[in-house]
C-alpha cells in the first residue's frame, strides 16, 4: 500500500520486525492495522505472495542477509530510523546476530525494542524449546480448562501465544512509546508468554484467595460448572450457549423456555445444579440451534448459537458491524478495535514482492 494511503492512530509510527512465527507477527499485524509502517526483515529468497497469510498483511519485506556487513549496515540505517523493533528469537539469538538491545539503543537511544518470547529473558526455562501449551500450563490456566472428569483441553493458541503474547508485547511496546516521548530515551519490553497467560489468570487468583474458585476442573462459575454458564447441544447435535449470570437473566432464561417453577429459585443452589443442568440439558435438545436462535438470539437471557469460522462470516451482527472484510477477494477478520477519528485499516494484503531498504529508507527520511 502507498504510505501516503495509510490509516489509523499509529500513522507516523515506523516498526522494523525480524521475521518469526507466531505472536510477533500477529503483534505487527495489529500494529499495521492501526497504520504503523511495518518492516519486515527476512532472509533472502524468502518466498512471498501467499495469499492466506493474513497475519502477514499491510507491511514490506526487506531481504537481508544478516551475515553480510553491507546488509547488516542497512538494516542499521533502517533501525536507527526506526521508532520500534519486534524480534521473537531465543535469548541469546539477536545478540550473536549482532542487533542486540544494546548494541541497537547506541545506535538509536530512543528506540522500543520489543523482545517476544515464551518464557522470558531469563529464568531456569529461559533457553528451552516451547509452544503455547507448555506456556501455559505453568500458569495454572490450562489445568482450569476442560471437562470436569477429563483431561485439560489445548484452548487454541489463544491464551498464550495472543492473548498472553501478542496483546502484552502491544501493551508494552506503547507504553514504553509514550515514556519515550517524555524521556527521549528507549527501552526493552520482554514479553514472555507464561508471564502474560499468568497476569490473564488474575481474577481467578483474586476468587481463589476468597475461597469462591475451585482447582477441580467442571465446577466453578465460569468453567462449565454452572449451569446457566456453559454450552448445551441442540436437537440437530450442534450447540449454543448460555450465560445467564445475573439473577434477572436467569429468570428470563427460565420463563422464556418452560423451567418448571419450583426450580425458578435454584439458580445458586449448588445441591441444585445438577438438576438444573439435566433440565436446561432437556430443553435444549427439543430444538434446532436455528430454532434457539430464533427464539432467543437478541434476548437478555444471554444467548448466541456456537457457530463454525466458516458460519461465522454469515452471521447478521458480523455482517452489520462488518466484522469480516474482503481485501483481494480474501474474507479475513477487520481490525479491531475501532476508533472513532482516526480509523483503522487493511494496509494491503501480505506482499507479493521483497522491497529494497533503499525504498523504505526513502520514505522514512
Amino acid at each position: 500500500m502507498n504510505p501516503a494511503s495509510r490509516s489509523g492512530p499509529l500513522l507516523g509510527l515506523r516498526v522494523v520486525e525480524f521475521a518469526g512465527i507466531g505472536p510477533g507477527p500477529f503483534a505487527c499485524m495489529l500494529l499495521s492495522d492501526m497504520g504503523a509502517d511495518v518492516v519486515t526483515i527476512d532472509r533472502p529468497g524468502k518466498k512471498l505472495g501467499e495469499r492466506h497469510n493474513l497475519t502477514g498483511r499491510g507491511r514490506s519485506v526487506v531481504p537481508a542477509d544478516l551475515k553480510d556487513a553491507d546488509a547488516r549496515e542497512q538494516v542499521y540505517q533502517l533501525l536507527e530510523k526506526a521508532d520500534v523493533l519486534i524480534e521473537g528469537f531465543r535469548p541469546g539469538v539477536m545478540e550473536r546476530l549482532g542487533f542486540g538491545p544494546e548494541a541497537v539503543l547506541a545506535r538509536n537511544p530512543r528506540i522500543v525494542y520489543g523482545r517476544m518470547t515464551g518464557w522470558g529473558q531469563e529464568g531456569p526455562l529461559a533457553q528451552a524449546a516451547g509452544h503455547d501449551l507448555n506456556y501455559i500450563a505453568i500458569t495454572g490456566a490450562l489445568h482450569a480448562i476442560g471437562p470436569k472428569d477429563g483431561a485439560p483441553v489445548p484452548p487454541l493458541n489463544l491464551i498464550g501465544d495472543y492473548g498472553g503474547g501478542s496483546l502484552y508485547l502491544i501493551v508494552g511496546v506503547l507504553a514504553a512509546l509514550r515514556e519515550a516521548g517524555r524521556s527521549g530515551r528507549g527501552q526493552v519490553v520482554d514479553a514472555a508468554m507464561s508471564d502474560g497467560a499468568a497476569s490473564l489468570m488474575t481474577n481467578f487468583v483474586s476468587q481463589q484467595l476468597r475461597g469462591v474458585f475451585s482447582e477441580r476442573r467442571g465446577s466453578n462459575l465460569l468453567d462449565g460448572g454452572a449451569p446457566y454458564y456453559r454450552v448445551y447441544e441442540t436437537a440437530d447435535g450442534e450447540h449454543v450457549t448460555l450465560g445467564a449470570i445475573e439473577p434477572q437473566f436467569f429468570a428470563e432464561f427460565c420463563e422464556r423456555v418452560g423451567v418448571p417453577s419450583e426450580l425458578h429459585g435454584a439458580q445458586h443452589d449448588r445441591a441444585q445444579w445438577p438438576r438444573l443442568h439435566e433440565e436446561f440439558a432437556r430443553i435444549f435438545k427439543r430444538r434446532t440451534q436455528a430454532d434457539w436462535a430464533q427464539a432467543l438470539e437478541g434476548t437478555d437471557v444471554c444467548f448466541a448459537p456456537v457457530l463454525a469460522l466458516s458460519q461465522a462470516q454469515g452471521h447478521p451482527h458480523n455482517v452489520a458491524r462488518r466484522t469480516f472484510v474482503d481485501v483481494d477477494g480474501i474474507t479475513q477478520p477487520a481490525p479491531a478495535p475501532r476508533f472513532s477519528r482516526t480509523p483503522s485499516r487493511i494496509q494491503g494484503p501480505a506482499p507479493k514482492e521483497p522491497t529494497p531498504a533503499s525504498d523504505v529508507l526513502g520514505r522514512w527520511q
